[in-house]
Protein backbone atom coordinates (compact mmCIF):
# COMPACT_ATOMS: atom_id res chain seq x y z
CA UNK A 1 0.00 0.00 0.00
CA UNK A 2 1.53 3.31 -1.08
CA UNK A 3 1.31 6.53 0.91
CA UNK A 4 -1.73 7.88 -0.98
CA UNK A 5 -3.61 4.65 -0.28
CA UNK A 6 -2.65 4.83 3.38
CA UNK A 7 -3.83 8.42 3.63
CA UNK A 8 -7.11 7.61 1.89
CA UNK A 9 -7.71 4.71 4.27
CA UNK A 10 -7.17 7.07 7.19
CA UNK A 11 -9.39 9.71 5.63
CA UNK A 12 -12.32 7.33 5.25
CA UNK A 13 -12.39 6.88 9.02
CA UNK A 14 -12.84 10.61 9.64
CA UNK A 15 -14.27 12.15 6.43
CA UNK A 16 -17.44 10.92 4.64
CA UNK A 17 -16.21 8.85 1.70
CA UNK A 18 -12.69 9.96 2.52
CA UNK A 19 -13.10 13.19 0.52
CA UNK A 20 -14.36 16.74 1.05
CA UNK A 21 -15.97 16.91 -2.41
CA UNK A 22 -17.59 13.82 -4.00
CA UNK A 23 -15.94 13.74 -7.44
CA UNK A 24 -12.49 13.47 -5.82
CA UNK A 25 -13.34 9.91 -4.75
CA UNK A 26 -12.58 8.37 -8.19
CA UNK A 27 -15.84 6.37 -7.95
CA UNK A 28 -16.59 6.61 -11.68
CA UNK A 29 -13.08 5.88 -12.92
CA UNK A 30 -11.99 3.27 -10.38
CA UNK A 31 -8.98 3.05 -8.16
CA UNK A 32 -7.88 5.02 -5.14
CA UNK A 33 -7.50 8.80 -5.35
CA UNK A 34 -3.96 10.06 -5.01
CA UNK A 35 -3.03 12.68 -2.43
CA UNK A 36 -1.27 15.80 -3.68
CA UNK A 37 1.85 16.78 -1.79
CA UNK A 38 2.60 19.96 -3.74
CA UNK A 39 1.94 21.70 -7.05
CA UNK A 40 3.99 23.98 -9.27
CA UNK A 41 3.07 25.39 -12.65
CA UNK A 42 1.22 22.74 -14.67
CA UNK A 43 2.41 19.83 -12.52
CA UNK A 44 1.06 18.11 -9.42
CA UNK A 45 3.41 16.07 -7.23
CA UNK A 46 1.71 13.27 -5.32
CA UNK A 47 2.49 12.08 -1.82
CA UNK A 48 4.28 9.16 -3.47
CA UNK A 49 6.51 11.41 -5.58
CA UNK A 50 4.74 10.95 -8.94
CA UNK A 51 4.57 14.03 -11.15
CA UNK A 52 1.38 14.62 -13.13
CA UNK A 53 0.60 17.18 -15.84
CA UNK A 54 -2.61 18.66 -14.50
CA UNK A 55 -5.72 19.33 -16.62
CA UNK A 56 -7.97 19.83 -13.59
CA UNK A 57 -6.34 23.08 -12.43
CA UNK A 58 -8.21 22.89 -9.09
CA UNK A 59 -11.40 22.66 -11.19
CA UNK A 60 -10.77 25.96 -12.94
CA UNK A 61 -9.20 28.59 -10.65
CA UNK A 62 -5.57 27.92 -11.56
CA UNK A 63 -5.57 29.76 -14.90
CA UNK A 64 -2.00 30.90 -14.15
CA UNK A 65 -0.91 27.46 -13.00
CA UNK A 66 -0.17 26.32 -9.47
CA UNK A 67 1.78 28.32 -6.93
CA UNK A 68 2.22 31.28 -9.26
CA UNK A 69 4.96 33.48 -7.82
CA UNK A 70 3.19 36.80 -8.35
CA UNK A 71 -0.01 35.53 -6.71
CA UNK A 72 1.93 33.92 -3.88
CA UNK A 73 3.76 37.20 -3.21
CA UNK A 74 0.45 39.10 -3.16
CA UNK A 75 -0.92 36.68 -0.57
CA UNK A 76 2.26 36.97 1.51
CA UNK A 77 2.06 40.76 1.50
CA UNK A 78 -1.58 40.68 2.58
CA UNK A 79 -0.85 38.03 5.20
CA UNK A 80 1.62 40.33 6.91
CA UNK A 81 -1.25 42.78 7.49
CA UNK A 82 -3.71 40.25 8.92
CA UNK A 83 -5.91 37.34 7.88
CA UNK A 84 -9.41 38.71 8.52
CA UNK A 85 -10.77 41.98 9.82
CA UNK A 86 -14.57 41.82 9.95
CA UNK A 87 -14.57 45.35 8.54
CA UNK A 88 -14.33 46.82 5.05
CA UNK A 89 -10.83 46.53 3.58
CA UNK A 90 -8.97 48.17 0.71
CA UNK A 91 -8.62 44.95 -1.28
CA UNK A 92 -12.36 44.39 -1.74
CA UNK A 93 -12.80 47.88 -3.20
CA UNK A 94 -10.08 47.28 -5.78
CA UNK A 95 -11.49 43.85 -6.58
CA UNK A 96 -14.96 45.30 -7.17
CA UNK A 97 -13.53 47.89 -9.54
CA UNK A 98 -11.58 45.24 -11.47
CA UNK A 99 -14.66 43.05 -11.85
CA UNK A 100 -16.73 45.98 -13.08
CA UNK A 101 -14.02 46.89 -15.58
CA UNK A 102 -14.03 43.36 -17.04
CA UNK A 103 -17.82 42.88 -16.95
CA UNK A 104 -19.70 45.97 -18.22
CA UNK A 105 -23.00 44.30 -17.25
CA UNK A 106 -22.04 44.64 -13.58
CA UNK A 107 -22.81 48.00 -12.00
CA UNK A 108 -22.36 46.72 -8.45
CA UNK A 109 -20.83 43.51 -7.08
CA UNK A 110 -21.04 41.67 -3.76
CA UNK A 111 -18.26 39.31 -2.65
CA UNK A 112 -19.05 35.89 -1.18
CA UNK A 113 -17.02 32.77 -0.39
CA UNK A 114 -17.98 30.28 -3.11
CA UNK A 115 -19.74 29.86 -6.41
CA UNK A 116 -22.60 28.13 -4.60
CA UNK A 117 -23.13 31.23 -2.45
CA UNK A 118 -23.05 33.39 -5.57
CA UNK A 119 -25.75 31.46 -7.43
CA UNK A 120 -27.86 31.05 -4.29
CA UNK A 121 -27.76 34.81 -3.74
CA UNK A 122 -28.68 35.50 -7.38
CA UNK A 123 -31.76 33.29 -7.04
CA UNK A 124 -32.87 34.95 -3.80
CA UNK A 125 -32.26 38.39 -5.28
CA UNK A 126 -34.23 37.61 -8.46
CA UNK A 127 -37.18 36.45 -6.38
CA UNK A 128 -36.99 39.42 -4.06
CA UNK A 129 -36.70 41.89 -6.91
CA UNK A 130 -39.56 40.50 -9.01
CA UNK A 131 -41.86 39.26 -6.24
CA UNK A 132 -42.14 35.96 -8.14
CA UNK A 133 -41.14 32.44 -7.07
CA UNK A 134 -40.37 30.20 -10.04
CA UNK A 135 -36.89 29.75 -11.50
CA UNK A 136 -35.93 28.16 -14.81
CA UNK A 137 -32.75 26.08 -14.94
CA UNK A 138 -31.45 23.70 -17.58
CA UNK A 139 -30.77 19.98 -17.55
CA UNK A 140 -27.14 19.22 -16.78
CA UNK A 141 -26.32 22.72 -15.55
CA UNK A 142 -24.75 22.67 -12.10
CA UNK A 143 -25.00 25.80 -10.00
CA UNK A 144 -23.55 24.53 -6.75
CA UNK A 145 -25.34 22.58 -4.06
CA UNK A 146 -28.27 24.98 -3.72
CA UNK A 147 -31.50 23.20 -2.75
CA UNK A 148 -33.68 24.70 -5.48
CA UNK A 149 -31.01 24.16 -8.16
CA UNK A 150 -29.70 20.67 -7.39
CA UNK A 151 -32.25 19.11 -9.73
CA UNK A 152 -31.07 17.38 -12.91
CA UNK A 153 -27.68 18.87 -12.18
CA UNK A 154 -24.34 17.92 -13.66
CA UNK A 155 -20.98 17.70 -11.89
CA UNK A 156 -20.63 15.20 -9.05
CA UNK A 157 -24.37 14.58 -8.89
CA UNK A 158 -24.30 13.21 -12.43
CA UNK A 159 -21.04 11.32 -11.92
CA UNK A 160 -22.49 9.52 -8.91
CA UNK A 161 -25.64 8.63 -10.82
CA UNK A 162 -27.82 10.75 -8.52
CA UNK A 163 -28.83 13.95 -10.32
CA UNK A 164 -31.33 14.77 -7.56
CA UNK A 165 -30.14 15.01 -3.96
CA UNK A 166 -31.87 13.59 -0.92
CA UNK A 167 -32.78 16.19 1.67
CA UNK A 168 -34.43 18.63 -0.76
CA UNK A 169 -38.14 19.11 -0.02
CA UNK A 170 -40.47 18.42 -2.92
CA UNK A 171 -42.00 21.87 -2.43
CA UNK A 172 -38.62 23.45 -3.24
CA UNK A 173 -38.30 21.45 -6.43
CA UNK A 174 -41.79 22.49 -7.54
CA UNK A 175 -40.62 26.09 -7.82
CA UNK A 176 -37.88 25.06 -10.29
CA UNK A 177 -38.73 24.54 -13.95
CA UNK A 178 -36.27 22.21 -15.71
CA UNK A 179 -35.74 22.63 -19.45
CA UNK A 180 -33.41 21.10 -22.05
CA UNK A 181 -30.52 23.37 -22.99
CA UNK A 182 -30.34 24.69 -26.57
CA UNK A 183 -34.10 24.22 -27.07
CA UNK A 184 -35.82 27.54 -27.93
CA UNK A 185 -39.24 25.94 -28.30
CA UNK A 186 -39.17 24.47 -24.79
CA UNK A 187 -38.19 27.86 -23.40
CA UNK A 188 -40.99 29.63 -25.26
CA UNK A 189 -43.55 27.05 -24.07
CA UNK A 190 -42.43 27.46 -20.44
CA UNK A 191 -42.82 31.22 -20.58
CA UNK A 192 -46.21 30.97 -22.24
CA UNK A 193 -47.37 28.74 -19.39
CA UNK A 194 -45.69 30.33 -16.35
CA UNK A 195 -44.36 33.67 -17.61
CA UNK A 196 -45.96 35.83 -14.90
CA UNK A 197 -44.57 33.53 -12.18
CA UNK A 198 -40.98 33.25 -13.43
CA UNK A 199 -38.59 35.30 -11.30
CA UNK A 200 -35.55 34.44 -13.36
CA UNK A 201 -33.64 32.14 -15.66
CA UNK A 202 -30.25 30.85 -14.56
CA UNK A 203 -27.90 29.25 -17.04
CA UNK A 204 -24.33 28.02 -17.15
CA UNK A 205 -23.40 30.09 -20.17
CA UNK A 206 -21.43 27.12 -21.50
CA UNK A 207 -22.59 24.09 -19.47
CA UNK A 208 -19.30 22.77 -18.12
CA UNK A 209 -20.38 20.33 -15.45
CA UNK A 210 -21.65 17.59 -17.77
CA UNK A 211 -18.64 17.76 -20.07
CA UNK A 212 -18.63 20.94 -22.15
CA UNK A 213 -21.69 21.97 -24.17
CA UNK A 214 -21.60 24.99 -26.45
CA UNK A 215 -24.72 27.00 -27.34
CA UNK A 216 -26.30 26.82 -30.74
CA UNK A 217 -26.12 30.04 -32.74
CA UNK A 218 -28.57 32.62 -31.41
CA UNK A 219 -29.56 30.62 -28.31
CA UNK A 220 -27.96 32.89 -25.70
CA UNK A 221 -29.42 35.92 -27.45
CA UNK A 222 -32.86 34.31 -27.36
CA UNK A 223 -32.51 33.75 -23.61
CA UNK A 224 -31.79 37.43 -23.15
CA UNK A 225 -34.72 38.52 -25.29
CA UNK A 226 -37.36 36.30 -23.71
CA UNK A 227 -36.35 37.33 -20.18
CA UNK A 228 -36.71 40.96 -21.22
CA UNK A 229 -40.11 40.28 -22.77
CA UNK A 230 -41.53 38.70 -19.61
CA UNK A 231 -39.72 40.85 -17.03
CA UNK A 232 -37.71 37.94 -15.63
CA UNK A 233 -34.16 38.29 -14.34
CA UNK A 234 -31.56 36.78 -16.68
CA UNK A 235 -28.79 35.21 -14.58
CA UNK A 236 -25.57 34.03 -16.22
CA UNK A 237 -23.60 31.61 -14.10
CA UNK A 238 -20.03 32.37 -15.17
CA UNK A 239 -18.37 30.72 -12.18
CA UNK A 240 -16.60 28.38 -14.59
CA UNK A 241 -16.36 30.55 -17.70
CA UNK A 242 -15.78 33.98 -16.18
CA UNK A 243 -12.21 35.14 -16.96
CA UNK A 244 -11.62 31.69 -18.51
CA UNK A 245 -13.04 32.04 -22.04
CA UNK A 246 -12.19 35.75 -22.09
CA UNK A 247 -11.65 38.47 -19.50
CA UNK A 248 -15.34 39.32 -19.77
CA UNK A 249 -16.52 35.72 -19.92
CA UNK A 250 -19.10 34.30 -22.30
CA UNK A 251 -21.14 37.49 -22.20
CA UNK A 252 -18.24 39.39 -23.75
CA UNK A 253 -17.80 36.79 -26.51
CA UNK A 254 -21.50 36.92 -27.39
CA UNK A 255 -22.12 40.60 -26.72
CA UNK A 256 -24.89 39.82 -24.24
CA UNK A 257 -25.85 41.82 -21.14
CA UNK A 258 -27.35 39.67 -18.37
CA UNK A 259 -29.17 41.19 -15.40
CA UNK A 260 -27.09 39.28 -12.85
CA UNK A 261 -23.81 37.38 -13.11
CA UNK A 262 -22.38 34.76 -10.72
CA UNK A 263 -18.58 34.55 -10.57
CA UNK A 264 -15.95 32.54 -8.72
CA UNK A 265 -12.94 30.30 -9.43
CA UNK A 266 -10.37 32.59 -11.09
CA UNK A 267 -11.15 35.66 -8.99
CA UNK A 268 -9.84 33.92 -5.88
CA UNK A 269 -6.41 33.22 -7.33
CA UNK A 270 -6.62 29.75 -5.77
CA UNK A 271 -8.31 30.79 -2.52
CA UNK A 272 -12.03 30.33 -1.71
CA UNK A 273 -14.11 33.12 -3.20
CA UNK A 274 -17.23 33.93 -5.19
CA UNK A 275 -19.09 37.03 -6.27
CA UNK A 276 -22.34 38.13 -7.84
CA UNK A 277 -23.22 41.40 -9.45
CA UNK A 278 -25.39 43.13 -12.00
CA UNK A 279 -27.70 46.02 -12.65
CA UNK A 280 -27.67 48.70 -9.98
CA UNK A 281 -31.45 48.74 -9.57
CA UNK A 282 -31.43 45.01 -8.82
CA UNK A 283 -28.31 44.99 -6.64
CA UNK A 284 -29.75 47.80 -4.53
CA UNK A 285 -32.37 45.32 -3.31
CA UNK A 286 -29.65 43.68 -1.18
CA UNK A 287 -29.29 44.57 2.49
CA UNK A 288 -28.38 47.07 3.86
CA UNK A 289 -30.01 49.03 1.03
CA UNK A 290 -32.91 46.71 0.33
CA UNK A 291 -35.08 43.91 1.75
CA UNK A 292 -33.11 40.92 0.40
CA UNK A 293 -30.79 39.68 3.12
CA UNK A 294 -27.35 38.30 2.28
CA UNK A 295 -24.26 38.23 4.48
CA UNK A 296 -20.93 36.49 5.06
CA UNK A 297 -18.43 36.80 7.90
CA UNK A 298 -15.44 36.14 5.65
CA UNK A 299 -16.80 37.71 2.46
CA UNK A 300 -14.15 39.97 0.92
CA UNK A 301 -11.44 38.20 2.90
CA UNK A 302 -8.21 40.20 2.41
CA UNK A 303 -6.07 37.17 1.48
CA UNK A 304 -8.54 35.95 -1.15
CA UNK A 305 -9.00 39.47 -2.50
CA UNK A 306 -5.25 40.08 -2.76
CA UNK A 307 -4.79 36.78 -4.62
CA UNK A 308 -7.72 37.46 -6.94
CA UNK A 309 -6.62 41.00 -7.74
CA UNK A 310 -3.21 39.76 -8.85
CA UNK A 311 -4.75 36.90 -10.84
CA UNK A 312 -7.00 39.30 -12.76
CA UNK A 313 -4.15 41.74 -13.35
CA UNK A 314 -2.08 38.94 -14.87
CA UNK A 315 -4.91 38.25 -17.34
CA UNK A 316 -4.07 41.51 -19.10
CA UNK A 317 -0.83 40.08 -20.49
CA UNK A 318 -0.67 40.47 -24.25
CA UNK A 319 -1.79 37.47 -26.32
CA UNK A 320 -2.61 35.43 -23.18
CA UNK A 321 -6.02 34.27 -24.41
CA UNK A 322 -4.89 33.63 -27.97
CA UNK A 323 -2.09 31.42 -26.66
CA UNK A 324 -4.51 29.48 -24.47
CA UNK A 325 -6.90 29.13 -27.41
CA UNK A 326 -4.24 27.81 -29.78
CA UNK A 327 -2.85 25.35 -27.21
CA UNK A 328 -6.32 23.98 -26.48
CA UNK A 329 -7.16 23.69 -30.17
CA UNK A 330 -3.90 21.86 -30.91
CA UNK A 331 -4.48 19.34 -28.14
CA UNK A 332 -8.11 18.70 -29.10
CA UNK A 333 -7.38 18.34 -32.81
CA UNK A 334 -4.52 15.94 -32.10
CA UNK A 335 -6.65 13.78 -29.81
CA UNK A 336 -9.54 13.82 -32.31
CA UNK A 337 -7.25 12.67 -35.10
CA UNK A 338 -5.89 9.88 -32.92
CA UNK A 339 -9.44 8.70 -32.24
CA UNK A 340 -10.31 8.76 -35.95
CA UNK A 341 -7.26 6.65 -36.79
CA UNK A 342 -8.31 4.17 -34.11
CA UNK A 343 -11.91 4.16 -35.34
CA UNK A 344 -13.24 5.52 -32.05
CA UNK A 345 -16.08 8.03 -31.89
CA UNK A 346 -14.91 11.04 -29.92
CA UNK A 347 -16.16 14.62 -29.64
CA UNK A 348 -13.78 17.27 -28.26
CA UNK A 349 -15.76 20.51 -27.79
CA UNK A 350 -13.46 23.33 -26.71
CA UNK A 351 -13.30 27.05 -26.08
CA UNK A 352 -10.17 28.97 -25.14
CA UNK A 353 -8.74 27.19 -22.06
CA UNK A 354 -11.51 24.58 -21.62
CA UNK A 355 -12.33 21.32 -23.38
CA UNK A 356 -14.45 18.21 -22.99
CA UNK A 357 -14.18 14.57 -24.07
CA UNK A 358 -17.35 12.78 -25.20
CA UNK A 359 -17.00 9.23 -26.49
CA UNK A 360 -20.04 9.43 -28.75
CA UNK A 361 -20.79 9.75 -32.48
CA UNK A 362 -23.00 12.86 -32.30
CA UNK A 363 -22.31 16.46 -31.39
CA UNK A 364 -23.49 17.08 -27.83
CA UNK A 365 -26.00 19.94 -27.55
CA UNK A 366 -28.05 18.73 -24.59
CA UNK A 367 -27.76 16.91 -21.29
CA UNK A 368 -29.41 13.72 -22.57
CA UNK A 369 -26.87 13.52 -25.40
CA UNK A 370 -24.01 13.98 -22.92
CA UNK A 371 -25.26 10.90 -21.09
CA UNK A 372 -24.65 8.82 -24.23
CA UNK A 373 -20.88 9.13 -23.82
CA UNK A 374 -19.05 5.84 -23.25
CA UNK A 375 -17.98 6.23 -19.63
CA UNK A 376 -16.05 2.95 -19.71
CA UNK A 377 -13.80 4.25 -22.48
CA UNK A 378 -13.22 7.46 -20.55
CA UNK A 379 -12.33 5.51 -17.41
CA UNK A 380 -9.81 3.44 -19.39
CA UNK A 381 -8.28 6.58 -20.87
CA UNK A 382 -8.19 8.26 -17.45
CA UNK A 383 -6.32 5.34 -15.89
CA UNK A 384 -3.83 5.11 -18.76
CA UNK A 385 -3.08 8.82 -18.59
CA UNK A 386 -2.72 8.75 -14.81
CA UNK A 387 -0.25 5.87 -15.04
CA UNK A 388 1.74 7.82 -17.63
CA UNK A 389 1.91 11.21 -15.94
CA UNK A 390 -1.24 13.06 -17.04
CA UNK A 391 -4.14 13.91 -14.72
CA UNK A 392 -7.54 14.30 -16.39
CA UNK A 393 -10.69 15.04 -14.35
CA UNK A 394 -11.79 11.81 -12.61
CA UNK A 395 -15.19 11.87 -14.32
CA UNK A 396 -16.45 11.67 -17.88
CA UNK A 397 -18.75 14.57 -17.08
CA UNK A 398 -16.24 17.23 -16.08
CA UNK A 399 -14.41 19.83 -18.12
CA UNK A 400 -10.65 19.86 -18.62
CA UNK A 401 -8.70 23.09 -18.11
CA UNK A 402 -5.43 24.55 -19.36
CA UNK A 403 -3.35 27.26 -17.74
CA UNK A 404 -0.71 29.72 -18.84
CA UNK A 405 1.79 27.34 -17.21
CA UNK A 406 0.99 24.68 -19.83
CA UNK A 407 3.93 25.52 -22.08
CA UNK A 408 4.20 24.16 -25.63
CA UNK A 409 6.59 21.50 -24.31
CA UNK A 410 4.15 20.45 -21.61
CA UNK A 411 1.24 20.39 -24.06
CA UNK A 412 3.24 18.27 -26.51
CA UNK A 413 4.16 15.77 -23.80
CA UNK A 414 0.58 15.52 -22.52
CA UNK A 415 -0.88 15.28 -26.02
CA UNK A 416 1.39 12.36 -26.82
CA UNK A 417 0.28 10.52 -23.68
CA UNK A 418 -3.43 11.12 -24.31
CA UNK A 419 -3.11 10.01 -27.95
CA UNK A 420 -1.25 6.88 -26.90
CA UNK A 421 -4.04 6.25 -24.41
CA UNK A 422 -6.62 6.56 -27.20
CA UNK A 423 -4.77 3.90 -29.19
CA UNK A 424 -5.01 1.44 -26.27
CA UNK A 425 -8.81 1.59 -26.14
Amino acid sequence: MNLSEQLFARAQKSIPGGVNSPVRAFRSVGGTPFTTQSAQGAVLTTADGAQLIDFVCTWGPAIHGHNNEAIRNAIAEALNKGTSFGTPNVYEVEMAELVKDCFPSIDKVRMVNSGTEATMSCIRLARGYTGRNKIIKFEGCYHGHVDSLLIKAGSGALTLGNPDSAGIPESFAQETIILPYNDKDALADAFRRWGKEIAGVIVEAYPANCGLILPREGYMEYLRDICTEYGSVFIMDEVMTGFRVSRGGVQEKHGITPDLTALGKVIGGGLPVGAFGGKEEIMNYIAPLGPVYQAGTLSGNPLAMAAGIRAIQLLHQEHLYSHLESATRYLCESVSNAAKKRGIALQTPHTCSMFGLYFTTERVDRFDQAQHTDTNKFAQLFRYCLEHGVFLPPSAYETCFLSTAHTPEVIEQATQVICEGIHTL
